[in-house]
């Protein structure tokens, strides 16, 4: 039986028990990626980081929420209070959403009936999660809208102009999975990664655009232009404190485990072991696949947070570039080719075909790198003609400031340039 035909079955306590576990492991894995994130960050820094509430700081995060909790709670006498209140409930209700469609294990023994840790399975699963990620960017919009104030309302408009960007690259990227599994059902790609190899390396590009993506979709360094705090006085939830705050900065640590549970099940086979261990799957009656699965889920949080404590952060001409002139061309060129190879492999075409779509592949590919490579050059190479001085005072400039003049004599033109 198939994921589908054993959650047709499941009783109703059954789903509401599952959605209560997967509800609290959501906010406990936000406690533990916390602490996690401030103790790796703090290693890459030659750092302590927290270490002083619980063994090894472990329960900082915790304390961080219930200080958050007995905060005095401000709204704005200029903001929309109802909207104010409403857009970071919407944000943390979308981030938790969108697990509901994530295979967590195989077939287990669940309370004496058999299922799996998945609340239900639809056969547009993955649109599911893009539509739930597409309404979470909305609770940052209104936060930014409503607060009455000018630097929130600037981090919001920079969100919806960098999800929607990122967005795009995100769903194109997940286009030939679509094309090689044949489904859009989250468990129906994972099952179909069993017969080959995983989708991560098959499709490796789709899976770089994917990865790049979803750090742009989350709002993280080194794309956090949305809170970038140097310069937006923290973005959109400047005007936001106590537990609508703690919302915020839960909805954050959801998506980021949300994309991680959906680049685990589309790209590294989901709850199944590495190849080479599937006998590991038949352990503790199956539930240890839920091991597998967390296991690389923790990897790609992992790697955010390797991003945040090594790069620095994007200007935002920059980001948006290589979201709209960079990831979505690629996305659109890749899928042309996963599309020929895949009706290539159905049609039984012979090898010679393929290797001759091959090699048109690498030349276009070369074409295009040497055509940027030569523009590049050229851009480098173009001489600006030096401005005209003007024809009025200006003042020197610190690089051609040799002595101090302390004379009474001014200028004519009223400058020490002219």
């Amino acid at each position: 039986m198939n994921n589908a035909q054993l959650l047709v079955d499941d009783p109703g306590w059954i789903i509401t028990l599952k959605a209560v576990i997967v509800f609290a492991v959501c906010v406990v894995l936000t406690i533990m990626s916390v602490w996690g994130e401030r103790r790796i960050v703090a290693r890459m820094q030659m750092r302590v980081g927290p270490n002083r509430v619980g063994k090894f700081g472990l329960i900082q995060a915790l304390a961080d929420g219930v200080k958050l909790a007995l905060k005095e709670d401000l709204i704005p006498a200029a903001a929309d209070k109802v909207v104010f209140i409403i857009a970071p409930v919407i944000s943390v209700t979308a981030a938790f959403m969108a697990f509901a469609v994530m295979p967590m294990t195989g077939p287990v023994n669940f309370f004496g009936e058999e299922t799996v840790m998945q609340l239900t399975d639809l056969p547009v699963g993955v649109l599911y999660v893009l539509a739930t990620a597409s309404v979470g960017v909305y609770g940052i919009v209104l936060a930014g809208w409503s607060s009455g104030s000018t630097y929130p309302l600037l981090g919001g408009l920079r969100s919806s102009a960098q999800v929607v960007s990122y967005e795009i690259a995100m769903g194109l990227s997940l286009v030939s999975v679509f094309i090689y599994s044949g489904s859009m059902s989250t468990s129906s790609i994972v099952a179909a990664q069993q017969s080959t190899w995983w989708y991560g390396l098959v499709l490796f590009p789709s899976f770089v655009i994917y990865a790049i993506s979803m750090v742009g979709e989350t709002n993280r360094a080194p794309f956090d232009l949305a809170e970038a705090e140097g310069e937006l006085v923290g973005g959109f939830h400047t005007e936001y404190s106590s537990l609508k705050f703690a919302l915020f900065f839960l909805a954050e640590y959801v998506n980021i485990i949300a994309v991680s549970a959906l680049a685990t099940t589309l790209f590294l086979g989901g709850y199944h072991a590495i190849p080479g261990l599937g006998f590991t799957e038949q352990w503790l009656g199956g539930w240890f696949t839920l091991v597998w699965f967390f296991l690389k889920v923790l990897f790609f949080f992992f790697v955010f947070v390797w991003l945040r404590g090594t790069l620095p952060r994007l200007r935002y001409d920059q980001f948006m570039q290589f979201g709209w002139k960079v990831l979505i061309p690629v996305s659109l060129l890749w899928i042309l080719v996963v599309a020929t190879l895949r009706l290539i492999s159905t049609t039984s075409q012979s090898r010679v075909t393929t290797f001759i779509f091959a090699g048109v592949v690498v030349l276009i590919v070369m074409g295009i790198s040497t055509a940027v490579d030569a523009s590049k050059r050229k851009r480098a190479a173009h001489v600006y003609p030096e401005a005209a001085a003007p024809s009025f005072a200006v003042p020197s400039l610190p690089s051609e400031i040799t002595t101090i003049n302390v004379s009474n004599s001014v200028s004519d033109k009223g400058g020490d340039r002219g």
